[in-house]
């Protein structure tokens, strides 16, 4: 019973050998300059805060949510396409609904201003 869990075993001493060996041959190869802008803290596009109760900008976090929004419309469209021919004139209709409520929902997102940087 265990014979078949070998493969298995394997595959994954191999997968994690692997992107072990990486890592040491990347840390051991690779450049090591570090200066005090690459040491900085950073995150999410801007300097780090002193007080982490303070306001700021929330326009890249809505650019980031219509990428992901017009990007899992991207991944509903490529099998959408391939299988038009048997889902016939319900899938098509189907389609055109979500695609018209994300149109909606991009013009409301143009309209409040999110796209517009200053």
């Amino acid at each position: 019973m265990l014979d078949s869990y070998v493969p298995i075993l394997i595959f994954m001493a191999v997968g994690i050998g692997f992107g072990v060996l990486l890592l040491v041959l990347g840390r051991a190869l690779g450049p090591h300059r570090p200066d005090a802008q690459k040491l900085s803290p950073y995150e999410c596009g801007f300097e780090a805060f002193e007080d982490s109760r303070m306001k700021f900008d929330v326009r890249y976090y809505l650019v980031a949510i219509l990428f992901i929004i017009f990007d899992l419309e991207i991944a509903f469209l490529f099998p959408w396409a391939v299988a038009l021919q048997e889902i016939g004139m319900f899938g098509f209709v189907a389609m055109m609904i979500f695609l018209g409520i994300l149109v909606v929902g991009f013009i409301y997102e143009w309209k409040k201003g999110a796209l517009e940087w200053e």
